[in-house]
């Protein structure tokens, strides 16, 4: 990463991210200091403009932020940090330091794209997701109204941990469909706003 360092005296703004939810989650300042700790260390870590030294988030709260990527903008001035909160991040106890709520982990159906993604683009051997492709359309057809009639069963019972798990189940054979059809789920998306708007 090319980072300008000079415009704001040492310092650029990093702008932090849940990597799962997408929520922003905070905003501070980094030195080349606290770049090369937050990315030596895997915990992210800002330079303190009160305190006038580096500090690690979570450092005396225990609600580490855990690195997972980092991206420098157009012009080399602020930095994208994508972390995984261990708890609340704001000084308050608000999940954010926006006091926004930060609970919502369907942003992991991305991720879950783009493995499945790159499951069909890269089979092994030992991955279950390949070998679905690899048995054709009619096979991840065929394993996903399994899966619904399973749901549907555990539906009419009380066993939490079960009609869950069946959800999982469904819901990750539905977008193995969808990829194994060369369909985005953001294309199912537009049906469903189209018809919202209606």
């Amino acid at each position: 990463m090319k980072i300008d360092f000079n415009k704001m005296n040492g310092l650029v703004p990093a702008i932090v991210q849940d990597v799962i939810s997408g929520k922003v989650l905070m905003q501070g300042f980094m030195n080349e200091e606290a770049l090369a700790k937050t990315q030596e260390s895997g915990k992210v870590t800002f330079f303190s403009r009160s305190k006038n030294r580096l500090w690690t988030k979570g450092e005396t709260s225990g609600n580490f932020m855990e690195l997972v990527s980092m991206a420098v903008d157009c012009d080399g001035d602020a930095i994208l940090v994508k972390a995984n909160p261990q708890g609340p991040v704001c000084h308050t106890g608000s999940d954010t330091c926006w006091n926004e709520v930060n609970s919502s982990k369907t942003g992991f159906i991305d991720q879950l794209r783009a493995i499945i993604k790159d499951r069909k683009n890269n089979p092994s051997d030992q991955s279950y997701t390949a070998s679905l492709f690899a048995k054709g359309i009619n096979k991840v057809a065929q394993k996903v109204g399994e899966e619904a009639v399973e749901i549907v069963i555990e539906a009419k019972d009380d066993n939490k941990e079960l009609f869950l798990g069946e959800a999982a189940d469904l819901l990750f054979h539905y977008l193995v469909l969808l990829e194994a059809k060369g369909y985005e789920l953001d294309e199912v998306m537009k049906v469903l706003i189209e018809r919202h708007k209606k």
